[in-house]
């Protein structure tokens, strides 16, 4: 079993594909039923994988994530030209491609008990180090389909939109840029 340390008194391992978690509360139904009910059916169909993080002395899951490959490409943007602005601004001539490797995080939920005690904020620092670090298959960009509410956490947390602001949607597409780690 995959364990790391998270930050003091949690640590983050690799949820089981048969196991079911008994209880979580976020706040949000759709991020409670995710965890509660489809993880591992995504896992089982190789769409995503999904990350919990628990207290270590009792066991309990106070957050977890879900991630899932992507890509940032030419379809993310209005227009070529839009598109064509970001990789000149992000890539060296030899370096432009199409579409570009990401991880997006799919779902990202914070137990209601830790609201406040920035868990989300050191969870996307941890997300950030396991690919920079230990890039196994190269990913440049961690992308979000954020709800609208989360936006601003997200951009706490230096993701920026990905094509300016668009009108109000329920969900923005964010990213990070690894290469800014550092």
């Amino acid at each position: 079993m995959e364990l790391q340390e998270f930050y003091d008194g949690f640590r983050v391992r690799k949820l089981k594909g048969n196991e079911k978690i008994a209880e979580f509360n976020c706040g949000d139904e759709d991020l409670n039923d995710f965890i509660l009910n489809d993880a591992g059916v995504y896992r089982a169909a190789l769409l995503a994988v999904t990350y919990v993080v628990e207290n270590k002395q009792t066991g309990d899951i106070v957050a977890y994530f879900s991630l899932a490959n992507d890509r940032v490409g030419l379809a993310d943007f209005p227009d070529k030209t839009t598109f064509n602005r970001f990789r000149r601004h992000k890539f060296v001539n030899e370096k432009r491609l199409k579409s570009y490797p990401a991880a997006k995080i799919c779902r990202l939920g914070i137990a209601q008990s830790l609201k406040g005690q920035h868990i989300g904020s050191y969870l996307l620092d941890f997300i950030k180090t396991m690919f920079f670090v230990d890039n196994k298959t190269g990913c440049r960009f961690l992308t979000v389909d954020a709800y609208s509410d989360a936006v601003p956490f997200y951009e706490k947390n230096d993701f920026v939109y990905l094509c300016g602001e668009e009108e109000e949607t329920r969900t923005r597409v964010l990213y990070f840029d690894l290469r800014d780690i550092g």
